[in-house]
């Protein structure tokens, strides 16, 4: 499996005096079961991008291959492709609309054309992956929390099964604990099904914990795509675009810059850490 955009371009109200370029000449391949960080201050381009993927959005010009075959093509099957690469938007209310958590669950993998109990055995699978509680299966979505309705959104979209997730911003607003509880969870269900997962984010902290590829979006271009070392690395760039790079980068470079033996290209707490002790265990000896 893999997804290839070939020259896209991607123009809002064309033709008209509000004509807006979202994407310009946008070359990017996504392979099976990439974990893919996308990152970009606002207005860069990310949510039309993403959009792009599942053909919610046609290009205004270039092409999008899924497998292979051109998306726009008069025999593919938007509605099969949706399933196959499933998008959870920034705020799961807009996806949540069945009277209960289950019934909401089972719409994707109905709708796909599974019998019922087919499709209330893959939502007992997919609410079970996401960890949301039986507790609240039976509830209305709007009595959830911001976490948990965030769970129920993903679990829908994992129901039908997809090749491909797409998290925008699926932390936003949510505390500490709630923010590790989703991105865990994911990361489990990346390691487990075997998908790729396109994780749209503004935290640098928690692109870096996650993903194992960066792109950099910067007025509907992508200004950067490789390892998160390497795009973190480029710090003085980023912020020249509005971004930063993980708080933790910040002090391992300062730290190696005041003549202390760190990894000044450290990039999580957990490799900042294990470079500071090591650190102080070879000042020791």
């Amino acid at each position: 499996m893999s997804i290839i955009l070939d020259h896209v371009n991607y123009i809002y109200s064309e033709k008209t005096a509000y004509e807006t370029q979202a994407l310009k000449d946008i070359c990017l391949k996504i392979e099976d079961g990439e974990f893919i960080g996308l990152i970009g201050h606002t207005g860069s381009g990310k949510s039309t991008l993403i959009q792009h993927l599942n053909g919610l959005l046609r290009a205004t010009s270039g092409s999008i291959y899924y497998q292979g075959q051109d998306i726009d093509d008069a025999d593919f099957s938007k509605k099969e492709l949706r399933g196959k690469v499933g998008l959870v938007f920034q705020y799961p209310e807009h996806q949540l609309f069945e009277e209960t958590v289950f019934e909401d669950v089972c719409f994707g993998p109905k709708n796909q054309g599974l019998p019922e109990k087919d499709a209330q055995l893959r939502a007992f699978a997919a609410l079970r992956d996401v960890g949301l509680p039986e507790e609240y299966w039976y509830r209305s979505p709007f009595e959830l929390s911001g976490g948990q309705k965030r769970r129920a959104a993903i679990a829908g979209v994992l129901a039908m099964k997809p090749e491909v997730l797409v998290l925008d911003e699926p932390t936003a607003g949510l505390d500490p604990k709630g923010r590790d509880e989703i991105l865990g969870q994911v990361a489990a269900l990346h390691k487990s099904r075997g998908m790729a997962v396109i994780l749209v984010s503004h935290s640098m902290e928690d692109v870096a914990d996650y993903v194992d590829r960066i792109l950099v979006m910067s007025q509907g271009t992508i200004l950067m795509d490789g390892a998160p070392r390497e795009v973190f690395g480029h710090y003085r760039e980023l912020e020249a675009i509005g971004l930063a790079v993980p708080q933790a980068s910040y002090l391992m470079r300062e730290l190696a810059g005041r003549g202390i033996p760190v990894d000044a290209g450290a990039i999580t707490l957990e490799e900042a850490k294990n470079s500071i002790l090591q650190a102080f265990a070879q000042r020791k000896n």
